[in-house]
């Protein structure tokens, strides 16, 4: 394969791609059109079907008059015979024939609308049957996507919220760490505070000959003579 040719074949794999993905991203809206247009088509469908039967009806009320007129001179043409007069009855005969003739052309027309009537229910029904299986789709779509949004939110705020949490534990170890070394500060200031006032104190009575005193060579050898 030609360089020309792998570009050409890479380019409509990309736009083959880019109209897939477009298609994806509008497939709920693309879906909901649809279904606005099967029922706007069925609306139609019905109406043309209830023109048809209303077609149905008005030849099968025609049939059923011509049936009628063919059995009312079946009378005349039997009462002409019952009379001798069989001139007459050979000339309703002829018009029973005219009625016949026409019965004969009628009636694959009434069969013909009677089928498709039949025709038109069927795909109707079919039709409004795959609008409700498409609406229960795109309701289980529309809820999968309501749903799947919501938990990419909670996720989300939960992911963020640990995050903070965390940034907020480390902050308050820190606090801590801060408090003790201040507490640990605190004690050890106390005590030489402590130990400085009774180095002063302990200075004081010695000065004053009160309590231990150092011992002075002098003062030995006086307690050794007596």
């Amino acid at each position: 394969m030609s360089i020309f040719k792998k570009l050409v074949t890479a380019i409509r794999g990309g736009a083959r791609e880019i109209g897939e993905a477009v298609v994806d991203t509008n497939a709920i809206r693309i879906l909901e059109q649809e279904i606005v247009d099967q029922e706007n088509a069925i609306a139609k469908a019905k109406d043309a079907l209830t023109g048809v039967m209303a077609d149905e009806s008005k030849t099968a009320r025609q049939i059923n008059a011509i049936k009628d007129r063919i059995g009312e001179h079946e009378g005349y043409a039997t009462q002409a015979l019952e009379k001798g007069d069989e001139a007459l009855a050979l000339e309703v005969a002829e018009k029973i024939a005219e009625y016949e003739n026409e019965l004969a052309e009628m009636q694959p027309v009434l069969d013909s609308y009677k089928a498709s009537v039949q025709s038109l229910k069927d795909q109707i029904r079919k039709a409004e049957k795959c609008i409700q299986e498409n609406k229960r789709e795109l309701s289980v779509v529309k809820t999968t996507e309501s749903v799947q949004k919501a938990r990419v939110s909670v996720n989300s705020s939960l992911s963020s919220g640990v995050s903070k949490s965390s940034a907020a534990r480390e902050s308050l170890n820190r606090i801590k760490e801060r408090q003790q070394r201040t507490e640990d500060k605190i004690k050890a200031s106390e005590e030489l505070n402590a130990e400085n006032t009774d180095a002063a104190l302990k200075s004081k009575l010695e000065a004053a000959g009160i309590g231990k005193t150092k011992s002075q060579a002098s003062d030995i050898l006086a307690r050794l003579k007596k």
